[in-house]
């Protein structure tokens, strides 16, 4: 009886060993016969028609190999199954070249012309994946510092041009001012020029600090420093003022001309260090008239419709009292027929008859009231702003309401849009 239930365990089994193995036999049958079929034999090289072929949905990578020992031997094609979600790239570098078999490191010569340049150009960060390329290209014009035209855009007219410097030094209350060069300019006698610089801190006119003379030079390099003791609180109500001479062979001293430059704008702290250029003025030789002088300039944009008015400076105020505690400044009024629209004020300097402003002002005006619209600039005087004492006006506008030099600077304001007008009035009292 156990012998005979062995018999059937035995048998039970066998067949399942059996099964098995045919199951394993008929399976690498089945690859065997799928992989023969995977295999095709080509009499010709198979060439790559386009380089974008990698972003199609179905992509095949054709590796081509020839024998070194027969020149007409088939050709072999693997073709291989690769997923939808990853593209194949052909890289840039690889279009118009040969092909190297990966696997024997076989050559394949493709047609192609031996005159042909091949192609050059920028290449993105994406055509970088299948080796290594540069990234981008660089357009140096877009890294150029921005061209310096200080020393060769000189506009008609101009009778020289100065660069300085300014730096204040807080703890010791000292304004370092530095003289760097003069260009172009235009002396009495255009044979030679030997030239100097005096340097005033206004309202002081009395004293001043001098520069070495340069001989025989239109453009003196000069490189001096210069210190003003002033205190921070009295810094920006001062003004530095250049003047250029030229001294002749009869050791005679010809002002060329002159820059202003008030501190109360700038910032100026220790490590701070200002650098800046101004053109040459000229003097105002004619005296100054009964209640003194002013400059500004006048500008009017016909499209933004904007009445712009630079208050720049005054000379020869007639004071009531000679102290620091009097303070100046303009008050510019705009009138359309002889009716207040709107009024703005410069900020007020102390205790000078010659103030320096440097300041802007903006009005809305349409073109059609230029016609009976006019601009009122009054300086006045205020006493420890209590009270306040008027020195002297002047009105440009229309023929409507002036004649001679304030009409003429209106007119000439219309005639030039967008530019600015600058000119020396004569102050009147009010009648």
């Amino acid at each position: 009886m156990t012998e005979q239930a062995v018999a059937v365990a035995g048998g039970i089994i066998g067949g399942i060993l059996l099964f098995v193995l045919i199951g394993i036999t008929a399976y690498l049958l089945w690859k065997k016969f799928c992989w023969f079929h995977s295999y095709e034999k080509l009499t010709s090289a198979v060439k790559m028609t386009n380089a974008n072929a990698g972003f199609q949905d179905q992509s095949e990578i054709q590796l081509k190999s020839t024998s070194l020992v027969s020149k007409q031997k088939p050709v072999a094609v693997v073709v291989l199954s690769r997923s939808r979600s990853v593209p194949f790239i052909i890289p840039p570098t690889l279009h118009e070249r040969d092909w190297i078999n990966l696997m024997n490191e076989e050559h394949v010569q493709e047609d192609s012309d031996p005159y042909m340049i091949p192609q050059s150009g920028p290449r993105s960060s994406f055509h970088s994946l299948a080796g290594a390329y540069v990234v981008g290209t660089i357009n140096p014009e877009l890294y150029k510092l921005p061209e310096d035209k200080s020393e060769t855009d000189f506009p008609e007219g101009n009778i020289g041009r100065l660069w300085f410097s300014i730096e204040y030094e807080q703890e010791s209350e000292r304004l370092l001012v530095s003289l760097i060069k003069v260009r172009k300019l235009q002396p009495p006698a255009a044979d030679s020029c030997s030239p100097f610089v005096k340097i005033y801190l206004l309202p002081d006119e009395r004293s001043y600090l001098q520069s070495k003379m340069k001989r025989k030079t239109l453009n003196p390099q000069f490189d001096e420093n210069f210190v003003f003791q002033v205190s921070s609180k009295m810094l920006f109500q001062r003004t530095l003022k250049f003047l250029v001479y030229h001294v002749d062979k009869q050791k005679k001293h010809h002002l060329l001309g002159q820059v202003t430059f008030p501190l109360k704008n700038e910032i100026l702290t220790d490590d701070n260090k200002l650098i800046i250029w101004r053109d040459l003025e000229k003097e105002n030789l004619e005296p100054p008239s009964e209640y003194g002088d002013i400059q500004f300039s006048l500008s009017y944009n016909d499209y933004l419709g904007r009445l712009t008015v630079v208050v720049l400076r005054a000379r020869g105020l007639k004071l009531q009292e000679e102290s620091h505690a009097i303070s100046v400044y303009v008050k510019v009024s705009l009138m359309n027929h002889n009716k207040f629209i709107k009024s703005k004020k410069t900020a007020a300097v102390l205790g000078s008859p010659n103030p320096v402003y440097n300041e802007t002002f903006s009005f809305k005006a349409d073109q059609t009231e230029l016609d009976t619209a006019s601009l009122n600039l009054s300086v006045l005087q205020s006493i420890k702003s209590e009270k306040t004492h008027l020195l002297g006006h002047v009105v440009v506008g229309p023929f409507m309401y002036t004649r001679g030099k304030e009409l003429e600077h209106w007119n000439e304001m219309i005639s030039k849009p967008k530019e600015l007008v600058k000119r020396w009035h004569a102050l009147r009292h009010s009648t």
